[in-house]
């Protein structure tokens, strides 16, 4: 039989858990630091009382016979060595100890795997991953066993997929209209598993909406790139908070049917779009809180790619960082709000002061919710290289040119402090959704490192909220997908916002896999669309060390 013990060092108590051999599940929960003497006696008093005064005998029947009727237990542990009465828990209740409780003997199993989550996306579409959320304890995903299940179209009852072995399964159109079922038993790397449980799918597979806009892209990216090459992705992928709002169905995106603007719909899109891209970065804006923790996360790290996420200040969406395992380990992350920086942050001091003569766009820039995610990363084969990889979204206003101009500085500030003080002289890759087209101030700052005082876009919101000041950075950046003519195509609006900034002197460009054509954009009007989950388009390059 079983004994399965818990005990975790952050945690007061351990739990036990074992059934007697009457058949009744026994669950203890004990110090600890208690000595072992004082549970065993507990537990031999448990295995008592089902034996004891069953028919509630008189209680005068003395203790004596109730001495007599409690079962000798004791603890062993593995090597056969009787555990000390005097043993703390926590030291004696070891995996492969035997426990003897009478006659009967149990294994102790100490944190053995556990499931404590299995859950399965609400939308499934035909040809679209399929990625369940796995939480476990004691588990780790990569160790776990998968296996899928299919509906019986007639007669009920469930047939195995028998192809399907891993955690991530694409159905084909010959499942539309059937539910699926996962059985999952949980592992860890010393090959022990825990009690497997089962999911089903709460409704049908349903038909995918054929060719995609990212089909075509994938064709360029089947494979991830070699060593000493990273490919690096920055993508906007429209917040649910916006889009599914009456104002986005009846006004922003009226062209889109409303089931192609619904939230799961979107993730099944994107998951199998990001996933096709193979890359080693990938950097998002606009990322749901919840969506990033049920759906994009445990969908990415399927693929590899674990992820890091920064909300935004009083906001329900935010930025993420997606890297690949087996290229690249995090050294450190270094994220910010630019408001509280500002505020606060000494290496902002002159920005500040030149700021305070403009009260009026101090306080705007203040009032943003806008963050920064920075993040430095090795390389895992060659641990002398070493990159800072920068994620942002800028104010969204079409007049705030003057606002995004003060963010971009203090985000360059920050980058600085962190490339120049931190890890000196490290490359940086600056991604983002910067609401900046090429024409613009934001953009020429980034690209050339300075922008003069007499820009237009310091009076972008009029003369009130005019503010005049030089900026300069200390980086040589270069937007490696170049100027494409769109990133965002909107009913009312296309223009260039998006890039992947790489600094000039470390990297440089070996490819840029092409966007999609503008008939593919326009097939249905606008993004987004049946076939494309966002109203931007993701930017995707394969970068070099020089």
């Amino acid at each position: 039989e079983r004994a399965v013990v818990r005990c975790v060092p952050s945690e007061p108590k351990l739990s036990l858990q074992f059934v007697l051999p009457d058949g009744s599940a026994k669950h203890m929960q004990r110090d600890q630091a208690e000595p072992l003497g004082r549970a065993l006696a507990r537990i031999a008093t448990n295995a008592a009382k089902g034996r004891v005064r069953k028919g509630k005998k008189a209680r005068a029947a003395g203790e004596a016979e109730e001495a007599a009727a409690l079962p000798a237990v004791h603890l062993f542990s593995r090597d056969g060595q009787a555990v000390g009465a005097e043993v703390p828990n926590a030291a004696a209740w070891q995996e492969g100890a035997v426990l003897h409780i009478g006659e009967a003997r149990y294994r102790v199993e100490r944190n053995p795997p556990a499931l404590t989550e299995l859950r399965l996306p609400r939308s499934l579409l035909a040809g679209f991953p399929v990625c369940p959320k796995v939480s476990a304890e004691f588990a780790a995903p990569q160790h776990c066993l998968f296996r899928w299940f299919r509906e019986q179209r007639s007669g009920g009852g469930w047939v195995e997929e028998e192809a399907a072995a891993g955690r991530v399964f694409t159905p084909d159109n010959a499942l539309v209209g059937l539910r699926l079922k996962l059985r999952c038993t949980p592992g860890d790397a010393a090959q022990r598993y825990g009690p497997p449980r089962e999911v089903e799918s709460s409704g049908p597979v349903e038909a995918g909406p054929g060719a995609c806009t990212f089909d075509a892209r994938h064709l360029y990216t089947g494979r991830a790139c070699g060593a000493g090459r990273l490919r690096a992705v920055t993508y906007n992928i429209l917040a649910d908070t916006y889009a599914q709002t009456e104002f986005s169905r009846t006004v922003l995106y009226p062209y889109c049917a409303p089931y192609a603007l619904e939230l799961d719909y979107r993730q099944n899109l994107l998951k199998k779009e990001l996933a096709g891209y193979s890359a080693d970065l990938v950097c998002l804006q606009e990322v749901d809180k919840g969506a990033f923790a049920d759906s994009l996360a445990p969908a990415l790290d399927a693929f590899g790619l674990e992820g890091l996420f920064k909300i935004k200040e009083k906001q329900h969406e935010g930025l993420a960082t997606f890297f690949r395992r087996d290229k690249l380990s995090l050294l450190s992350q270094h994220d910010i709000a630019f408001s509280e920086a500002l505020l606060a942050d000494p290496v902002h001091a002159a920005l500040r002061e030149k700021l305070a003569a403009y009260p009026v766009v101090q306080e705007k820039v203040l009032q943003r919710s806008s963050v920064l995610q920075v993040s430095v990363f090795q390389s895992a084969t060659d641990p002398s290289r070493k990159i800072c990889v920068a994620n942002t979204h800028l104010y969204w206003h079409p007049k705030g040119g003057n606002i995004r101009l003060i963010q971009i500085a203090i985000a360059l500030s920050h980058i600085k402090h962190v490339t120049c003080d931190l890890y000196p002289s490290i490359p940086i890759i600056f991604c983002g959704d910067f609401n900046s087209t090429p024409s613009s101030g934001t953009y020429r700052f980034i690209s050339s490192g300075s922008v003069a005082e007499d820009h237009e876009d310091w009076v972008s919101n009029g003369e009130e909220e005019r503010c005049n000041m030089p900026l300069s950075h200390p980086f040589k950046l270069l937007s490696a997908c170049g100027e494409p003519a769109y990133t965002n195509y909107v009913g009312g609006f296309h223009g260039c916002l998006d890039y992947i900034f790489i600094d000039k002197n470390a990297l440089e460009v070996e490819q840029v896999i092409p966007l999609p054509s503008h008939e593919e954009v326009t097939t249905h009007e606008a993004l987004p669309s049946v076939a494309h989950p966002s109203d931007h388009i993701a930017l995707i390059c394969d970068l070099k060390w020089k």
